[in-house]
């Protein structure tokens, strides 16, 4: 027999574990100080940073702040104490899932005190063994992990392949109209990693030919997609044709949480079995007035004018490093990830450059986060950001491109020591 602890010890730590002792700390939990916005402090210095999902600006909204300490200050983080069925419900629960459902135009909502844990838990629950799974084949972690759960059948289609999700979808009906099951077709409204949209059209008009429910994860949609930040259901103008909407409050709101929002009789059924919301806290009470306070922000003239500006930062930051010859691919939400064709070291020794030498901080993603053999800068724009933050980006990645053609980063990894 074998002792755990020994062969995880002796273990390399998995994909991105084995950099751990030359990367945490610099690349990995990286410690961002300061006020939250584009311009932060790291390793002692001011850099202009890139890497917060903080699309429209509110995480220091001197509203959205107010509220959140006067909330905090009335209520403490411990109210109320309890899972929502238990003792955890309160009038303002209530009435911010009945906001979020009339802003999606949907029947009722259902909070979740963590989105990751609400959307695996949403699949569990909305499935059974009869059913089959139909989803994109770069869906994200926390979808995955929910159909990990899926006792039944699952099939993947590739990647906004509309073609190949049809034929995956024809096969699924056929199989669950055997086991006398449904088919739930999971995607993503905005690919977190890439900045690609979801095919919701399309995907969305095979509705008029198989019987299926569609779920998305619209996680970097919700707030930001669409005329009125409805998401990108609204965007694409299929809002009556996504059966499951599923949103994040850590994205365009810049706090903790989430939420569904479906018919009325399904959320009466989902928040009696999802099991990570029966048997967890409900959010505190600092949490659901903040995000009552940030979905009136959303909404309002504020809120246009914030997307509008948000916009307006991204498409100039894609449009230069399109013109600058870098590869962006199919970005067209905010999400900007800079392809980068050289290896891991090079990589992190443009990053550093970046960060001791530009102060300008983004991450560095690679496998497992994304398919093997790709490296991305993840660049996020924010409505926070000026005109002038992405003018001096852009310059710097054109230095980095003539250094890198150059062979100035072809050396071994920085020791990170020197930097901790």
């Amino acid at each position: 027999m074998k002792d755990i602890f020994e062969r995880i010890k002796k273990s390399s730590g998995g994909p991105i574990g084995q950099y751990r002792k030359t990367a945490e700390g610099y690349f990995t939990f990286p410690k961002l100080e300061g006020e939250l916005g584009p311009h932060m402090r790291f390793n002692g210095k001011e850099v202009l940073c890139w890497s917060l999902n903080n699309y429209l600006g509110l995480a220091n909204h001197p509203e959205v702040r107010k509220t959140d300490a006067e909330a905090a200050a009335r209520w403490g983080m411990a109210y109320p104490m309890g899972s929502r069925m238990m003792t955890g419900q309160t009038a303002l629960h209530e009435r911010l899932e009945k906001e979020l459902a009339e802003f999606e135009k949907k029947e009722a909502a259902f909070e979740f005190n963590f989105g990751y844990q609400g959307i695996f838990s949403t699949i569990d629950s909305l499935v059974n063994r009869h059913d089959v799974i139909v989803y994109d084949a770069e869906a994200h972690a926390c979808l995955l992990d929910g159909m990990r759960l899926h006792l039944g059948s699952k099939f993947k289609f590739r990647h906004n392949d509309i073609a190949d999700c049809e034929r995956i979808v024809a096969h699924a009906c056929e199989l669950a109209e055997k086991q006398n099951g449904g088919v739930l077709l999971i995607t993503e409204g905005v690919f977190g990693m890439t900045g690609a949209l979801g095919i919701l059209d399309q995907i969305a008009a095979l509705k008029k030919k198989y019987p299926f429910r569609i779920l998305i994860d619209d996680a970097h949609g919700f707030g930001v997609m669409g005329p009125h930040g409805r998401g990108t259901s609204e965007h694409f103008g299929v809002m009556d044709d996504i059966d499951i909407y599923i949103g994040a409050y850590a994205k365009s709101m810049a706090t903790i949480g989430g939420f569904v929002a479906t018919d009325k009789e399904i959320i009466d059924y989902l928040k009696y079995n999802m099991r990570s919301q029966m048997y967890a806290k409900s959010l505190p009470m600092p949490i659901v007035e903040g995000c009552l306070k940030r979905l009136e922000i959303i909404r309002s003239n504020e809120g246009d004018e914030r997307r509008a500006h948000l916009w307006e930062v991204t498409r100039r930051l894609q449009k230069g490093f399109r013109e600058l010859g870098y590869e962006i691919g199919p970005a067209q939400a905010c999400v900007t990830p800079v392809h980068l064709r050289c290896g891991i070291n090079q990589a992190a020794n443009i990053a550093v450059d970046l960060r001791e030498n530009y102060n300008i901080f983004c991450s560095i993603v690679t496998y497992p986060v994304i398919p093997p053999g790709m490296l991305i800068f993840r660049i996020i724009p924010t409505a926070a950001h000026s005109i002038e933050d992405v003018d001096y980006t852009l310059e710097a990645f054109r230095d980095i491109k003539a250094r890198l053609a150059k062979g100035d980063y072809d050396k071994e990894m920085p020791d990170m020591a020197l930097f901790n």
